[in-house]
């Protein structure tokens, strides 16, 4: 299957197909909005307006065979890196980028089949094998166009582990002296969680919310299991972010809401609730879920911090999430971290 067209966004995309047509595209952008706003399909979008052969003054022409490519996410110069779970060990780097490889492709697969995704699981990040792999493709020469396009979905996920930032700091030696033919769309939902580094050398372009009237014909033309009866419903719980209307069908954004809620109240609650809280965490095999619990509990937070709600106790909570997230990214049992996390969470008397 080929990838759903773009929903809205039109001023937007007009201004970077200016750009585009112009000569004035910055090498490095970075695409920042809300969590399921269409970030990276606008990313896909703006690689194929790059290399399409008959680009016209409003994109692409999605007929030639670079777009046709793109869509298909088969292009060999448009290289889109997905947050991935390494699951198996490489006795060494030339290993590890194998492997990433690997688990890249099987991603990419999945997405070809499925293009309207769920996001990554909670343990998936860009490691540092990942980014190597960057590195290996960098600096080769185009296969099929003039030009090449690295797209880095959820960059936020480059710093996994803040005391292991290897992986953000040679992201960073890619940013400061990429070649000429080389175009680098970076994109996130959570820009503080990004070195400033690497802030500092992408221009930004912020992703508004859609209208509802966009969301409702993503709804109507891509979704055929939503009933006309529910449309609304779904459209307005959407909050301007077609990912979220594809959370909604699944269950998942509601599940993950309902963790969060559970554990923010146990944080804030007894001793009892506390602990039952911790012991109700899922399992060392399945502690992707509590990150995902953590990755709300930061976003929550960090939502908290912007509207300006007891500053200092909010930005010591995610300083306590961001340590617990360490810690879960490696081989800690998640039911410790989650008993340690709601007993600091917030000071007590």
């Amino acid at each position: 299957m080929s990838l759903p067209p773009v929903y809205g966004h039109t001023d937007l995309r007009a201004r970077l197909s200016a750009a585009v047509g112009a000569g004035r595209l910055p090498q490095a952008l970075l695409f920042d909005g809300p969590r399921g706003v269409g970030k990276q399909r606008l990313a896909l979008w703006l690689a194929q307006a790059i290399v399409c052969e008959d680009r016209g003054s409003d994109g692409p022409c999605g007929a030639c065979r670079h777009c046709r490519l793109v869509l298909n996410l088969n292009h060999p110069d448009v290289h889109w890196l997905i947050p991935i779970e390494i699951t198996k060990k490489g006795a060494d780097a030339d290993k590890q980028v194998d492997l990433a490889q690997q688990a890249l492709e099987e991603e990419l697969e999945s997405r070809r089949k499925q293009p309207l995704y769920q996001p990554p699981t909670g343990l998936a990040s860009h490691g540092i094998a990942s980014v190597r792999l960057l590195a290996r493709q960098l600096y080769l020469t185009p296969a099929l166009a003039r030009h090449k396009v690295f797209i880095i979905g959820d960059a936020e996920r480059l710093v996994p582990q803040r005391a292991n930032p290897e992986a953000a700091n040679a992201m960073l030696k890619a940013l400061e002296e990429p070649p000429a033919s080389t175009t680098f769309l970076l994109t996130t939902s959570q820009p503080d969680a990004l070195l400033p580094t690497i802030l500092s050398r992408v221009v930004r372009v912020r992703v508004a919310r859609l209208n509802d009237s966009v969301v409702t014909e993503f709804v109507q033309q891509q979704l055929q299991q939503a009933s006309q009866r529910n449309v609304s419903q779904l459209v307005a719980n959407a909050e301007g972010c077609i990912g979220r209307v594809l959370a909604a069908i699944t269950g998942s954004s509601e599940s993950d809401d309902r963790a969060v809620d559970a554990f923010l109240a146990a944080s804030r609650g007894p001793a009892a609730d506390r602990y039952a809280a911790a012991l109700g965490q899922p399992p060392f095999q399945a502690r992707g879920g509590f990150t995902r619990v953590l990755d709300g509990l930061l976003e929550r937070l960090r939502s908290e911090a912007r509207s300006g709600k007891d500053t200092r106790a909010v930005v010591d909570a995610i300083s306590r999430v961001l340590d617990a997230r360490d810690l879960a990214q490696g081989n800690v049992n998640p039911q410790l971290v989650a008993a340690v996390l709601t007993d600091e969470l917030w000071s007590r008397p």
